[in-house]
């Protein structure tokens, strides 16, 4: 899970960003799943399964430039 600090952002926008992670995402091995976008704080936070942090976030600078200051690494709960 990685998070993005972006003073401003509206959630049309995260919408955009994650369609192009999407359409970058395959020729990586990335799956971003979900995002959630808190607009108030400026907080957005992204659910990925990636073979490491180093390839989650090249998939956010080349799909939009957009990289997240912080990444997490995280397992899945029942």
């Amino acid at each position: 899970m990685d998070l993005h600090d972006i003073p401003g952002v509206k959630a049309e926008d995260v919408k955009g960003a994650h369609e192009a992670d999407v359409r970058t995402q395959g020729k990586y091995g990335v799956n971003y799943t979900h995002y959630w976008v808190n607009e108030a704080e400026g907080k957005v936070f992204c659910l990925v399964d990636a073979p490491d942090k180093e390839t989650a976030t090249r998939v956010h600078r080349e799909a939009h430039g957009l990289e997240a200051h912080t990444l997490w690494e995280v397992e899945q709960g029942a």
